[in-house]
């Protein structure tokens, strides 16, 4: 099984996020920003377009990258979906101790496409008279 994406580091201090076939930039002022003060970070896209024989290239931001509430790891926000990575790798990998670092998909808190919800009651009373599907043999009240 491939990776996702991947967190990697630029020479100049700045973070590269690669998911599946884009790559997204986190300017190295701003990786300091998020690392020490906890401060959202723009996760920005380097578009290049060719009209005729002019090459027209733009920068975008494209999502966010944050702390997330409970302070141990790093989750990046983009219009492909959400990724996660622990504080601890995305620090080893913008100070250069580590190449890389794996991102880990974020699942949706419905799953919409099934009409199920994975919260623990369900939305759509899809477990059968309380039960949980992890559990089947519990009987779960007031969750």
């Amino acid at each position: 099984m491939t990776e996702p994406g991947a967190l990697a580091c630029t020479a100049a201090g700045g973070l590269i996020v690669h998911v599946e076939a884009e790559r997204y930039r986190i300017a190295p002022e701003d990786v300091r920003s998020l690392i020490f003060a906890g401060r959202p970070a723009p996760v920005t896209q380097e578009r290049v377009q060719r009209t005729g024989g002019i090459i027209r290239g733009e920068l975008t931001i494209e999502g966010h990258a944050a702390v997330n509430p409970a302070g141990r790891a790093v989750v990046i926000h983009t219009c492909a979906g959400s990724w996660l990575v622990p504080l601890v790798s995305f620090r080893r990998v913008a100070r250069g101790e580590a190449a890389s670092a794996p991102l880990f998909p974020l699942l949706p808190e419905n799953d919409w496409q099934n009409g199920r919800s994975l919260s623990p009651g369900g939305a759509n009373d899809d477990w059968p008279q309380g039960r949980s599907p992890r559990r089947p043999e519990v009987f779960e009240v007031g969750i």
